[in-house]
């Protein structure tokens, strides 16, 4: 059998930078777990601040009320179970530079998995395109780590369109976690979408990661005319990026704004990573605001 093609992705770098970075939640385990299920974990009082705890974690109106440092106090499970919902649909092999979106989406999830299953926790993983292709339920291991990379590195598995609905659907019907880490363009996102990302989000500590490409903002600055294809039905439209930007910018505009009015009412937090511009630090602040929201 002939062997599919890898995608271009630094596992192993983007291992290492992360964690790096993120090394002090580590070594505290209920800051760490603040970071993926910080809205559902349950208020169970207060307690004396201690050298070992981060300053983020004070609450300083009940400090200030006990004139003395106080730090909330969680109840927490013994397991946390974290779920990725993958978009593996064609519109995520785009890109202008150097990545496209899945090898962009392939590094995150590699960083963000290993980073959770080296805190002694679990991570499942839905796949989906046009339907739910693959699920592997929540583990942890080595074993379980090379499963969910080889299939995000492999060519051959990103194919059809991306029905976010039918995902979260699936979800909603056969997947246990704690967390649902939503990680795609968004961009069949639609109302369908929108009311069963409310239900998920009821159910599940939520978060999406939008994952963008340049050409996803506007249309390349050249002269000349280009030709675009619709994968879905093969249709083809010579288009002048000059004369179509202005009319792609506000299209795109629009359904930005649409996304992130659905994320936000939900109560889903999101954070936007571009192709070109490094991850690393861009989702470390972003999982570091959870803890101090």
């Amino acid at each position: 059998m002939k062997e599919q093609p890898k995608l271009n992705v630094d596992i192993i770098g983007s291992i290492s930078e992360f964690e790096t970075l993120m090394k002090e939640f580590v070594l505290k385990t209920k800051l760490y777990r603040m970071l993926f299920i910080a809205k559902s974990l349950d208020f169970d009082g207060y307690r004396d601040y201690s050298t070992l705890d981060d300053a983020s974690t004070i609450d300083w109106k009940a400090s200030v009320k006990a004139n003395k440092i106080l730090v909330k106090k969680y109840k927490e499970e013994e397991n946390l179970k974290v779920v990725f919902i993958v978009d593996m649909g064609e519109n995520m092999v785009l890109g202008s530079g150097e990545k496209l979106k899945c090898e962009c989406a392939t590094e995150v999830i590699a960083a963000l998995a290993h980073f959770i299953m080296g805190a002694g926790d679990k991570v499942g993983v839905v796949f989906f395109s046009n339907e739910v292709v693959d699920y592997l339920m929540p583990g942890k291991g080595d074993n379980h780590f090379r499963v969910i990379t080889e299939a995000l590195t492999s060519s051959a598995n990103y194919s059809g369109g991306a029905n976010i609905k039918k995902a979260l659907d699936y979800v909603l019907d056969y997947v246990r976690s704690n967390a649902a880490i939503i990680v795609s363009d968004f961009s069949s996102f639609n109302k369908e979408a929108r009311e069963v990302l409310n239900l998920v989000a009821n159910k599940f500590e939520t978060m999406a990661l939008i994952i963008r490409d340049p050409l996803d903002k506007t249309l390349p600055d050249i002269s000349g005319e280009l030709i675009i294809e619709d994968p879905k039905t093969g249709e083809q439209l010579l288009i002048n990026p000059k004369v179509a930007r202005k009319a792609y910018e506000k299209n795109i505009i629009e359904k930005e704004k649409f996304l992130k009015t659905a994320l936000t009412e939900s109560g889903v937090d999101f954070v936007e990573l571009m192709t070109n511009v490094p991850f690393v630090p861009v989702l470390a602040d972003f999982l570091r605001t959870r803890i101090r929201s």
